[in-house]
């Protein structure tokens, strides 16, 4: 047998926004590495089309489609969790391109809801109906925008990533406790349907990519890796950590 400290043999992960993106990279990578993984989106063609590409259905995958802005299902979504879970990756995510002069408390309201306030007290139900295991992992998505940089028309994005590295250091000391370890990945852009919207051309995005010393985005299966990581046994000894994957974007 092949040593590999990164197994996730044996474990059960809830992955959220796994519809599409990085979260979809994510269920389908930890199914690679042995994981019954438990999904969850808002879409349940493009969740349905995850699950098909899980590998070992014989772990009797699961399914769960929930919109995690809708805070007064949330119990109920947390009550199909019939077993409990080694780990936790909050995916779930959302952009809204505005320039700051534009922002108002609507807009903001509905991009912290999703990005910071659905992750938080996920998490926190989670802890309170008791559906972790010993030792479980908690791994928060945020990004390089807003703990370390920003962008022209992203500082409502920016302020919600920067919340979510924020809190999750604080649970990271809060429920060392309990032997839960709490981490965030920030990535920098990746090749997600995320980043292509109407505010961004094609011709900007290129341009964009030439500011990145590898002088490309990262994949979501490269953003995938480092939750793994954070999943597995080998970072048993890691909480609180800001795990920056950028192509080197924050050296320059």
């Amino acid at each position: 047998m092949s040593y590999n400290p990164f197994t996730l043999i044996g474990k059960t992960i809830l992955i959220t926004g796994a519809s599409s993106g990085i979260g979809k990279a994510t269920a389908i990578e930890c199914s690679k590495m042995g994981a019954r993984v438990i999904i969850t989106g808002r879409n349940p063609d493009k969740l349905n089309s995850t699950f098909q590409n899980l590998e070992n259905q014989d772990l009797n995958h699961e399914k769960i489609t929930f919109d995690l802005a809708d805070k007064d299902n949330l119990v109920d979504f947390v009550e199909k969790i019939a077993i409990k879970i080694d780990g936790i990756v909050h995916s779930a995510g959302i952009v809204s391109t505005v320039l700051f002069p534009f922002i108002n408390k609507d807009k903001i309201s509905s991009i912290m809801d999703v990005n910071f306030f659905a992750p938080t007290l996920l998490t926190q139900l989670l802890l309170k109906k008791k559906k972790f295991n010993k030792e479980a992992s908690v791994v928060f998505l945020s990004s390089i925008d807003g703990p370390i940089t920003c962008h022209a028309g992203n500082s409502m994005y920016a302020a919600s990533k920067g919340a979510i590295s924020a809190v999750a250091r604080g649970m990271a000391v809060d429920l060392a406790h309990k032997k839960i370890r709490v981490n965030c990945v920030l990535p920098g852009m990746t090749e997600t349907p995320l980043i292509y919207n109407d505010s961004i051309s094609p011709e900007q995005l290129e341009l964009d990519k030439d500011l990145y010393p590898l002088k490309r985005y990262g994949k979501p299966e490269e953003i995938a890796h480092a939750i793994i990581y954070f999943l597995s046994d080998a970072s048993s000894w890691v909480t609180g950590c800001n795990f920056v994957i950028d192509g080197g974007f924050t050296l320059v």
